[in-house]
């Protein structure tokens, strides 16, 4: 259930045995998916507010507590490189993810109802 960033290059069959967790992939050339391994998990472009802000952050964290230059570069640059980072997302972890939600949804609708 963790989440992983990856500022550097990746191995082939990236995401092989993936069932958990989220990665975030900086693909600055555009070829992670040459890489991938689409058995367990979905590629997907960075869009949700809520992945670039954690995304942002970790890299933050990461820059700050490193002094790593290429967190520095990326963080310089934060408009064009975020564009350029992928989410790797487990199928399984989704259909985890997707539960809990609608288990809080429905929980809630209880308390409002009988509250």
């Amino acid at each position: 259930g963790g989440v992983a960033v990856i500022l550097g290059p990746t191995g082939r069959n990236f995401a092989a045995g993936m069932s958990g967790g989220i990665a975030f992939v900086y693909d600055p050339d555009n070829d992670f998916v040459n890489r991938f391994n689409d058995g367990l998990a979905d590629l997907e472009n960075l869009a949700d507010p809520a992945d670039i802000e954690i995304l942002r952050g970790l890299i933050e964290q990461h820059q700050q507590y490193t002094g790593s230059a290429p967190a520095g570069q990326i963080l310089a640059d934060w408009p064009a490189a975020q564009t350029r980072f992928r989410k790797v997302m487990p199928r399984d972890y989704r259909r985890v993810l997707q539960a809990r939600q609608q288990a809080r949804e429905v929980k809630e609708m209880e308390v409002t109802r009988n509250g």
